[in-house]
Order: structure tokens, then C-alpha cells, then sequence
């Protein structure tokens, strides 16, 4: 299964013990991702540690794995799709993932609800995907 990974799960997937973690390295699901997503990811540091209960270390390490296990594609490369997915899209910040996922014809993997508001692009929750993989 491929899947576009929107931020929320990725930074459920530090919580310890997080059924996000293992969807990530043990279900065989390839993802992908904006670009920018590890960017946002560093922005957010200091609050998913907070929350997440883990070293520096094991953020790093974390980080490092998370990098590997994840495809990110050049803004470039979604640009065409940018305007599909801006008139479907409940919210500006969802646009490239939108956009990554008509170009990938993938669904989308996020907790926002307000993203299955739209039905261009099916949108699993981490509840949808533990569902779907039999988690």
C-alpha cells in the first residue's frame, strides 16, 4: 500500500508504544511525503519531545530512520497538481499533500478529519489504517 503521510502522524509516530510507529516500519506501506515535511518536523522539535517523552538521542535517531523509511517529493514535481488540490482542499496547509496524493493517485494518511471532507482523495486515519492492516 502506498500512502501519502501527512504531518500528524508523523509526529504521532515518536509517542512511545504508538501504533503510528509500527504502521511506519512493520506493515510493508510505502510512503511519501512534501519536501518540506522534515522541515516542519525540526520546526516542531522542541514540542514533540515535550510530548513525546524521548531524548535528544532518540529523536535524532528517530529523525534518521523516519528518513529512510519515508520518500519526500520536490515541490517541483507537485506543482502541476497544486490548483486540483487547492479547490478540494478544507485548508491551505493540506494543499501539497493533496497535490502529492492526485499525483501518486495514493491516499492520504492524516488524523485531520476536515481533510475527508473532500472525496477527490481517500484519507485514512491511523484508526482507519489499524483497521485496514488488521493492527
Amino acid at each position: 500500500m502506498e500512502l501519502v503521510i501527512d504531518a500528524n502522524p508523523l509526529f504521532a509516530a515518536l509517542i512511545k508504544g504508538s501504533f503510528t510507529a509500527s504502521i511506519i516500519a512493520s506493515y510493508g506501506v510505502r510512503l511519501f511525503a512534501p519536501e518540506f515535511l522534515f522541515e516542519e518536523f525540526l520546526e516542531h522539535k522542541e514540542e514533540i519531545l515535550g510530548k513525546a517523552k524521548r531524548s535528544e538521542e532518540e529523536f535524532r535517531e528517530l529523525f534518521s530512520i523516519l528518513t529512510k523509511l519515508i520518500k519526500t517529493i520536490p515541490s517541483k514535481e507537485i506543482g502541476p497538481f497544486l490548483e486540483e488540490a487547492r479547490q478540494i482542499s478544507p485548508d491551505e496547509d493540506d494543499v501539497p499533500y493533496l497535490a502529492l496524493a492526485i499525483k501518486l493517485n495514493a491516499p492520504i494518511w492524516s488524523n485531520d478529519k476536515r481533510l475527508k471532507r473532500q472525496d477527490r482523495v481517500k484519507v485514512y486515519s491511523t484508526e482507519d489504517l489499524k483497521d485496514e492492516l488488521g493492527g
